[in-house]
């Protein structure tokens, strides 16, 4: 009975630390999808929205306002970075090979980062309660308040902008931009504003992200969003990326397997496990578990 109690939590913990992946692979995916872009700058994003939170939870606190209140404004400065970053970085690199794109973004990702370094050094800082930690007990399966908030949190963001994406006026014009940039252009669609909020919602989820997981590992760093956002970008890929549908069941089936490796092989062969996840669906069916294989007219 011990071992199955301890499976259940292991699978709860897996849930938990697949719904931050899940979060951060959505804004992977909602740019891939629009502009072709893998934005490896993203899960410094995260590490921007972290240091926004810290900040702000003790001025709201002296305010008298709910620290929680601190995910609305990370939202915000991020979102804003996300924008300014593509008008700056990536506009002007549209029409240009995707190689110098992808390098830029890794530039991006080490500006921030030593940005970060240079403003609040390289040493980690711990992060305030945000949430007020309640443990509940199901039939021996231990877990808190935490954890459910950060599962609710990405199913209800992930069912949200599925709605978005299909119903509004504004998604539907990020569908036509994703699937013939030019062609939306001459239906007068504004591809500019489409990828400026493209880019906005991708990175304000990746400041959720970031205040959920700084809630359950509560340090930050300017490095941590690094691996965060590489095993994100593992979870888009295998779920099929540019599918949200697929970056939330990919984040589930990385956070689900770290958490196993970790409890029942190695802790320190998981992110291993998780590299060689990528390696085999690469090899294996590169377009992801709900991808589809399109051929390409020459």
């Amino acid at each position: 009975m011990d071992g199955f109690v301890i499976f259940i939590n292991q699978i709860i913990n897996g849930i938990q630390v697949g719904s931050i992946y899940a979060l951060v692979a959505l804004g992977y995916t909602m740019v891939y999808g629009i502009v072709k872009l893998i934005n490896f700058a993203h899960g410094d994003f995260i590490m921007v929205g972290a240091y926004v939170s810290l900040f702000s939870v003790p001025l709201l606190v002296r305010m008298g306002v709910p620290a929680w209140l601190c995910i609305v404004l990370a939202l915000a400065a991020c979102a804003l970075l996300g924008v300014v970053t593509e008008r700056v970085a990536y506009k002007p690199l549209r029409n240009a090979p995707r190689i110098t794109a992808l390098i830029t973004a890794i530039a991006v990702s080490l500006l921030l980062e030593n940005l970060c370094m240079l403003l609040f050094s390289s040493s980690s800082k711990p992060f305030p309660t945000v949430f007020n930690k309640s443990i509940f007990n199901l039939g021996g399966v231990q877990f808190n308040s935490i954890t459910l908030i950060t599962i609710v949190l990405s199913v209800i963001s992930m069912i949200l902008l599925q709605l978005f994406v299909k119903k509004t006026k504004m998604g539907k014009a990020m569908r036509a931009v994703s699937e013939d940039g030019g062609a939306s252009i001459l239906m007068g669609i504004n591809s500019n504003t489409t990828i400026s909020i493209t880019f906005a919602i991708g990175s304000g989820l990746a400041a959720i992200a970031a205040v959920m997981y700084c809630s359950a590992y509560p340090q930050v760093n300017p490095y941590m969003g690094s691996m965060l956002g590489l095993k994100a970008f593992i979870a888009a890929v295998l779920g099929g990326i540019g599918i949200i549908p697929g970056a939330m069941l990919g984040g589930f089936v990385i956070g689900l397997v770290e958490s196993l490796t970790k409890a029942y092989i190695s802790s320190q062969l998981a992110d291993a496990v998780v590299f060689g996840i990528l390696i085999i669906v690469l090899l294996v069916k590169p377009t992801g578990i709900l991808g589809k294989n399109i051929g390409e007219k020459v």
